[in-house]
């Protein structure tokens, strides 16, 4: 008799055992058939996190390299140098902005509400972009333009300007009309044009973080028109900051590289963020819960061989006379080694089968419940961060402002499980592996038979 029929044989004498072995192995599938969908859930929701937040690098002013005292001043970088990089053949769009105080004089008025003149009488934040249209409080909808048109390059000379509804409704103006901008000296001024009219859902009450003015009171206009405000001889226009979109998220790292090499000692006092941190954000719950998965997945393996390898061990100790007589007949060790092991294979493909039916909803239910716990614990945490208070770093308080949250970052509490071909057969692998290496200490056991000894002395 062959050893394949043999093995079905032994495997339908031996209900008990099978049984055993059978449930040993459907948990290890199970857990393992888990923690590969659930490492492959996450790192599908991982990449639509990154979709969604962009292909984008922000130069902003590295706050690190400030360093104390009272005499901070933010670097900037001149205008030109970051249009090389907007040139650069991975960026499809960007924008870059800059700021300064604008002054409202005469018969126009600054918006009522909020600090009272922080930046002196009819004193405001003006600020300078390229692109309204790619300014993150747009791209994520916070703010709406809801009249005229986004400030764009093509506007770049022009004097042009977008305001607040609320600045808007103060001055009684409308898309088209005029307004006089007065410059941080005091006396340089300049008409500009109202080119569209946006809402910021912040109330007047709530100071503008960054710069400490109502909101209702923050004005963009064109870069070129704004300068126009600065007094003669400040050479080259400067700009504080910058965003690049880019034609997609894996050329990054290729365009930082050229990005450093082009501005050289120009970067210094800013860093290249490549959004990194919103992404970090939004998947910090799938990679806590992947951790855990995966190793709740090996140890479960790891025990599941311990215990296959007793079961297997225990068999053949059993098996001793029917080995010994099986040798004395002919048959060679090799073949039956080969029965152990075919035994633990039909066993592991029987349960292997069964768990792909079941696990992936069982994944999916513990997966979510797991991961709903973990977003909601890092939302908390978010939410619990407070800013410092205006006109300052941050730095004097102990605030690192490194750790302020990324708005319309939340971290992701969804992930769904699905199971492809390529799951079962990692899990096959896995289960095989491990069925095989079961066998392998009590072939050593089978290699020392000897079946006279066996049947005369029955050890």
């Amino acid at each position: 008799m062959n050893f394949v029929k043999r093995a079905g044989l032994s495997l339908w004498a031996r209900k008990g055992r099978t049984l055993i072995t059978f449930a040993t192995f459907l948990v290890i599938s199970v857990m393992v058939l888990a923690g590969v969908l659930i490492n492959d859930a996450t790192a599908r929701a991982e990449q639509d996190a990154k979709r969604s937040v962009g292909a984008e690098v922000n130069l902003d002013v590295d706050i690190g390299q400030l360093g104390g005292g009272g005499g901070l001043q933010a670097p900037r970088i001149d205008a030109a140098t970051v249009d090389k990089l907007g040139a650069l053949p991975q960026v499809q769009k960007y924008t870059y902005s800059m700021w300064d105080r604008a002054i409202l004089k005469g018969k126009y008025k600054l918006a009522e509400g909020g600090p009272a003149e922080p930046m002196g009488p009819g004193g405001t934040a003006s600020i300078g972009v390229l692109d309204s249209s790619l300014l993150p409080d747009f791209r994520s909808g916070t703010f709406t333009l809801l009249s005229g048109e986004h400030l764009t390059a093509a506007d770049k000379d022009k004097k042009q300007l977008l305001i607040e509804e609320r600045l808007a409704r103060k001055n009684v103006l409308k898309v088209g009309d005029r307004i006089t901008l007065t410059g941080n000296d005091e006396k340089t001024t300049a008409d500009f044009t109202v080119g569209g009219i946006y809402r910021d859902p912040r109330p007047s009450t709530e100071p503008d973080a960054e710069y400490g003015v109502n909101p209702a009171n923050m004005v963009y206009g064109t870069v070129g028109g704004l300068s126009a405000l600065a007094p003669e001889g400040e050479g080259p226009l400067q700009v504080g900051k910058a965003t690049f979109l880019l034609q997609d998220a894996d050329v990054q790292g290729a365009f930082k590289d050229e990005a450093k090499r082009i501005a050289g000692s120009a970067l210094e006092g800013f860093k290249l963020d490549a959004n990194d941190k919103a992404v970090q954000q939004m998947t910090g719950p799938l990679k806590s819960i992947r951790s855990t998965a995966t190793v709740a997945m090996w140890l479960m393996a790891v025990a599941g061989a311990a215990v296959l390898a007793l079961l297997v061990n225990l068999a053949v100790k059993q098996r001793r006379k029917e080995y010994g007589v099986l040798l004395a007949m002919g048959e060679k060790k090799s073949k039956l080694i080969a029965q152990q092991a075919l035994e633990i294979v039909v066993v592991a493909a029987i349960a292997i089968g069964v768990s792909s039916l079941f696990a992936p909803r069982l994944t999916q239910s513990a997966g979510q419940s797991l991961l709903g716990s973990e977003a909601s614990a890092a939302k908390r945490k978010l939410d619990s961060w407070q800013p410092p208070g205006p006109g300052s770093t941050g730095l004097g308080e102990g605030i690192d402002m490194d750790d302020q949250p990324v708005e319309n970052a939340d971290p992701i509490d969804e992930i769904t499980v699905a199971l492809d071909p390529a799951d079962v057969v990692a899990v096959g692998a896995i289960g095989l592996g491990i069925g095989l290496l079961a066998t392998a200490i009590p072939a050593g056991v089978v290699l020392r038979l000897s079946p006279r000894t066996i049947l005369t002395k029955g050890k």
